[in-house]
C-alpha cells in the first residue's frame, strides 16, 4: 500500500494495536493477518496489546456469534461493534482495553527503573 514507507513511524514506541475490520468482506479477513504481522508480531508486542474489532455497519445482517477467526488470529481479544444496538458494552471493552494498556507500560517502566538501580 502507498502508505507502507510511513509504517515504522506509525509503530515506533506504540505501545497498542487496534485492528479494526469489516467481518463481510472476505478480503478484510485477509488483510488483518497482514496488519497483525507487522504491527503486532514484528514490533513485537504482546497478543494482550492487540484489540480486534468486528465493526458491523448499521442494518448488516452480519452474524456476530459465528465469526471464526484463523489461527493466530483467534488468540486476540475480539469484540464486536454495532453502533446501532450496543454503544455502551464497546466503550466498555475499549475502557477494559485501555486500563491494560497502562498497566503493561507502568509493569515494563518499573522493570526498567529495577535495573537501572541494581
Amino acid at each position: 500500500s502507498r502508505f507502507e514507507t510511513c509504517w515504522p513511524a506509525l509503530m515506533k514506541d506504540s505501545h497498542g494495536v487496534i485492528i479494526i475490520f469489516n467481518p463481510e468482506l472476505p478480503s478484510h479477513l485477509k488483510e488483518i493477518e497482514m496488519w497483525y504481522s507487522c504491527f503486532v508480531q514484528q514490533q513485537p508486542l504482546l497478543d494482550s496489546q492487540c484489540l480486534l474489532v468486528a465493526h458491523h455497519k448499521p442494518g448488516s445482517a452480519g452474524d456476530m456469534e459465528n465469526l471464526s477467526l484463523a489461527y493466530p488470529l483467534n488468540k486476540l481479544k475480539l469484540i464486536h461493534s454495532n453502533l446501532e444496538e450496543d454503544p455502551e458494552d464497546v466503550r466498555m471493552e475499549f475502557i477494559k482495553y485501555f486500563r491494560s494498556i497502562i498497566t503493561i507500560i507502568n509493569e515494563s517502566r518499573e522493570k526498567e527503573e529495577m535495573s537501572i538501580i541494581s
